[in-house]
């Protein structure tokens, strides 16, 4: 589909997959990461590097994500056309944009506080184990009804 498209979609759909990759990344990492660094005795350390990539690297890729998503949105014109082709009166285009929302609150109010304070050692650290491993697993249900609205595109 991509192919009817101008340039600037390519570019748009290029740089969204590209931060896809690095906003969720810590999905399929950081559950193993922290297990293994637990089991060792270095979660507090390893805890520090991982709250710090959350703050400076995957929550920003996160924000691109929707950025570049909304770019692909609004330069979805086929070839010859002067309107887009995607658009908010569809419904997979305005249900990504709140699940892109959703996404972006519970990493912004569940994940990075607690992995902040989890690497501060502030509170309970079972407590906070817990909040990452349920604000993790929601994310990825979250991240997978994403795939099927990016993939299936329901009311297109």
């Amino acid at each position: 589909m991509s192919q009817a498209f101008g340039g600037m979609y390519k570019v748009m759909l290029l740089l969204h997959l590209a931060a896809v990759v690095a906003a969720f990344a810590p999905m399929v990492v950081n559950p193993f990461l922290a297990a293994r660094a637990k089991a060792d005795g270095t979660l507090p350390q390893v805890s520090k590097h991982m709250a710090a990539n959350g703050r400076q690297i995957h929550f920003p890729a996160l924000i691109l994500v929707g950025l570049f998503g909304l770019g692909m949105v609004f330069s979805s014109k086929p070839d010859g056309s002067d309107e887009n082709l995607f658009g908010f009166d569809q419904a997979w285009v305005s249900l990504s944009l709140l699940v892109w929302i959703a996404m972006c609150g519970i990493v912004s109010g569940m994940l990075l506080p607690a992995e902040r304070q989890l690497a501060a050692g502030d509170g309970d650290p079972a407590a906070l184990e817990k909040k990452v491993a349920v604000g993790g697993q929601v994310m990825t249900v979250l991240f997978l009804v994403m795939l099927y609205l990016m993939i299936w595109k329901p009311g297109f």
